[in-house]
C-alpha cells in the first residue's frame, strides 16, 4: 500500500496543504486525476473546489466523490484517493452510509495511493477510537478503513504544565485509551506525516515529530525520518464492547 497521512491540513503562516506540498507531490507523482472524499464538512462543494485550487498547482485534477449518484462507481476507477479533514464521526458515517469503508479499502490494499488529513488520517486506521472529534452523529461502528494495524491521533498537543485548563491532556486521555485496549496509538503533532510504502513506513514532517503510546512503556519521542516501519507488524486488541 502506498498511505501519506498528514496530521493537519493548514499550517500557520502557510496556505492549505502548502507546508506538505513535496510530500504530497511526490506521493501523487504520475497521477492525473485525484478523487477527494468531502464528508467530513458540510459543504462537500467548496470544499472540494479548495483541494482542487492546491492540486492544480501539481498538474493534478479533482473530482469530488460526492457528485454521483453512486460514488463507489468513482472509487473503482480512480488513479489515487484522498480523505480530508473534519469531523471524524460525521465522515465515517457518512462513509458507511455510502459503502464507501470497504469500496476504498479494497482500492487501496489494491495499489492506489491513499491520501488522508486530520479525519482522513484516523480513517487509515482501524477505528476512529483516537479522534479528537465531537461525536456530533453517531456511526454504525467505530471500525474504519484498516490500512494501518494501529491508531494514530493527529494535531498531538504535549501537556502544558502552564495551562490553565483543568481537563484531561491529550497525554491522559491516550493513556486511558490504552487501558481498554492493546493497540499502539502515534501521536502526530502539527506539521508532521506518514508515508506508508509496502512495508516501509517513515515519518516525515516539518516539525517535531510524533510521540509513541503503549500500554507498558513511557512514551517515546521520534523526529521525522524516523523508521516506523516496526509499527506495521502490530497485533492490535480493541475492547469489543464499543464498535
Amino acid at each position: 500500500m502506498k498511505l501519506l497521512l498528514l496530521s493537519n491540513s493548514a499550517a500557520p503562516g502557510r496556505g492549505y496543504l502548502d507546508h506538505a506540498r513535496e510530500a504530497i507531490a511526490g506521493h501523487l507523482a504520475g497521477i492525473d486525476e485525484l478523487l477527494f472524499v468531502p464528508y467530513a464538512l458540510a459543504d462537500h462543494d467548496g470544499y472540494t473546489a479548495k483541494v482542487a485550487a492546491f492540486m492544480e498547482g501539481i498538474g493534478i485534477r479533482v473530482r469530488g466523490a460526492h457528485t454521483a449518484d453512486d460514488p463507489r462507481e468513482l472509487v473503482a476507477g480512480a488513479q489515487a484517493v484522498f480523505i480530508g479533514g473534519g469531523n471524524s464521526f460525521r465522515l465515517l458515517k457518512s462513509l458507511q452510509e455510502r459503502g464507501l469503508v470497504e469500496a476504498i479499502a479494497g482500492r487501496v490494499r489494491s495499489g492506489v495511493p491513499y491520501m488522508g488529513s486530520s479525519a482522513g488520517t484516523n480513517m487509515a486506521c482501524p477505528t476512529l477510537r483516537t479522534t479528537n472529534d465531537m461525536p456530533i452523529v453517531e456511526p454504525a461502528s467505530f471500525t474504519s478503513l484498516g490500512l494501518i494495524p494501529f491508531q494514530i491521533n493527529p494535531h498531538y498537543l504535549d501537556p502544558d504544565p502552564g495551562s490553565a485548563h483543568m481537563g484531561e491532556t491529550r497525554e491522559e486521555r491516550l493513556t486511558q485509551f490504552l487501558e481498554e485496549n492493546a493497540v499502539p496509538v502515534l501521536g502526530l503533532r502539527e506539521g508532521t506525516w506518514l508515508r506508508r510504502d509496502g512495508d516501509s513506513l517513515e515519518l516525515g514532517g516539518v516539525a517535531t515529530g510524533a510521540r509513541l503510546f503503549t500500554a507498558d512503556a513511557a512514551p517515546a519521542e521520534y523526529a521525522p525520518g524516523a523508521d516506523l516501519s516496526a509499527l506495521l507488524a502490530t497485533r492490535a486488541r480493541f475492547d469489543s464492547r464499543a464498535g
